[in-house]
């Protein structure tokens, strides 16, 4: 972090002297640069880089930097009006719209501005991030033989390997695709198991990010509600014989935002209601990494449980890792897999090998198991903080339930709560969380928030963001 501030400062000091110097003059020799501002080699070079890709400066290897010319005029913006009606000339045709709403998504992914207590986070904080792990992994994997060759379509066979024996059952590396992401890998599993305007069966409430997937493809979402045992069974069937759907989508393990397990005398009851729906389960399989230290045995995949082929899997190591370690698995049996397959060639046509040699390497080593400890331990001590805090301060958001892994909690605020005015309130007070809102397909059933613990910087930061929760609700209250 140190490092990273260096390298803003430096990058500010030099912006404010360009004018110094003519364009296409030389600015000072890097080591010049180092002995001035105290700072190292590294610290220089990446303020450069930054400079440079602002346009403000250009380097040549070997004879230094210089001031860049000057930008040209901007050129008079155009008319653009005229999209309005080519994006929106088809809708009348359409089953289901597909402008995309990315609000919901957007929320999780926002920096709020500095100072801010980021209860909204949806990654582990930089200081939780197997950073030195990650780096010497692509290290590593760009020195392997053919690190920089094409990959096979499907992937590396020892990634997929891996992925496959973290599923279990009877899915073997030849079920397995490795895919960039698990964003990525549910917008290929709706295309390939649904066609626009069709509805899909979606746990209620849900992550965004699903909602919106779905809708940018044209299908209809449909609500199936949750409690702390997961999906109602008798809900779901009752929804497939409702709708025709043909695809239910599910987090079967500390589910976004609910943190529900899926209870073990259900998980048999829905896969055989959507067998005999003749129905595609696509399991979101996206935490499983993020078990907390107090949890037990985790149930296996859905996927382990299937021998006829009704679960696409999804697993991705990116929430256990970092928002730029981008590498996922699609696993499915039978003739889905290669739609699946071309779908994803289409799209992507493979996740860049390097990438995937990475991913080798950080899983092989042990940096890893160490640092899944690590993850563990303190995930616990952050819910176990922000629970205390929570029913010290704030008594009245009601906590039905408090999962064993994940990273957030799901909290109910008191019946006549307005939803938007308290995460309006929250910002104001220095703290920013995620509205319940854009979790629900349909009209929620209350005002809700999800707070997040695994982005900020520790638990003393977790105690003073609920002091600060508190002082937004007796604003709202009152």
């Amino acid at each position: 972090m140190q490092e990273r501030s260096s390298v803003a400062d430096l990058a500010d000091s030099l912006r404010k002297e360009l004018d110094r110097y003519s364009p296409g003059g030389k600015l000072p020799s890097s080591r010049a640069l180092v002995e001035r501002f105290r700072v190292s080699p590294v610290t220089v070079s990446r303020a450069l880089a930054q400079l440079a890709a602002e346009g403000l400066v250009i380097t040549r290897p070997g004879a230094g930097a210089f001031r860049a010319c000057p930008r040209p005029a901007a050129a008079t913006a155009g008319d653009t009006s005229w999209q309005e009606i080519a994006l929106s000339a088809d809708s009348a045709t359409e089953a289901v719209p597909r402008t995309v709403d990315a609000s919901g998504v957007l929320v999780s992914l926002a920096a709020p501005p500095p100072g801010v207590v980021e209860f909204n986070g949806g990654y582990l904080h930089p200081s939780l991030q197997p950073e030195r792990a990650m780096g010497a992994a692509l290290s590593r994997a760009g020195r392997r033989p053919g690190a920089w060759s094409r990959p096979p379509m499907e992937g590396l066979p020892e990634l997929r390997e891996w992925f496959a024996r973290g599923i279990g059952g009877a899915i073997g590396a030849a079920e397995v695709l490795v895919a960039a992401g698990g964003q990525t890998a549910l917008t290929t599993a709706l295309r390939a198991l649904a066609p626009p305007g069709a509805p899909v069966l979606v746990e209620s409430p849900t992550y965004p990010g699903m909602l919106a997937i779905a809708r940018a493809a044209g299908l209809r979402p449909v609500p199936v509600p949750v409690d702390p045992d997961g999906v109602k069974p008798e809900l779901l069937a009752d929804a497939f014989r409702a709708t025709g759907a043909r695809v239910f989508v599910c987090q079967s393990l500390f589910q976004n935002p609910t943190g529900a397990v899926l209870a073990p005398e259900r998980r048999g009851e829905v896969l055989r209601i959507a067998r005999d729906a003749g129905a595609f389960v696509v399991e979101d399989d996206f935490v499983r990494r993020l078990v907390h230290e107090d949890a037990g045995p985790l149930p296996r995949p859905l996927a382990a449980e299937d021998p006829d082929g009704v679960v696409v899997h999804v697993g991705s190591l990116t929430k256990a890792t970092s928002p730029s370690f981008r590498v996922s698995a699609l696993a499915a049996r039978g003739p889905v897999l290669e739609r699946l397959r071309a779908i994803q060639v289409v799209d992507t046509f493979f996740v860049p090998r390097p990438l995937q040699e990475a991913a080798l390497e950080l899983v092989g080593s042990p940096a890893w198991p160490r640092h899944l400890r690590t993850v563990s331990a303190e995930l616990k001590a952050r819910r176990d903080t922000m629970t205390a805090a929570l029913r010290l301060r704030l008594p009245e958001l009601a906590l039905p339930h408090v999962p064993f892994g994940g990273y957030h909690l799901w909290a109910r605020l008191p019946d006549g709560t307005d939803e938007s005015a308290f995460t309006a309130a929250a910002l104001r007070a220095g703290v920013a969380i995620t509205p319940g809102r854009p979790y629900y397909s349909a009209e929620p059933p209350a005002a809700q928030v999800r707070l997040s613990f695994a982005a900020v910087a520790g638990t003393e930061e977790i105690t003073e963001g609920v002091r600060r929760l508190a002082a937004a609700y007796d604003e709202v209250r009152t």
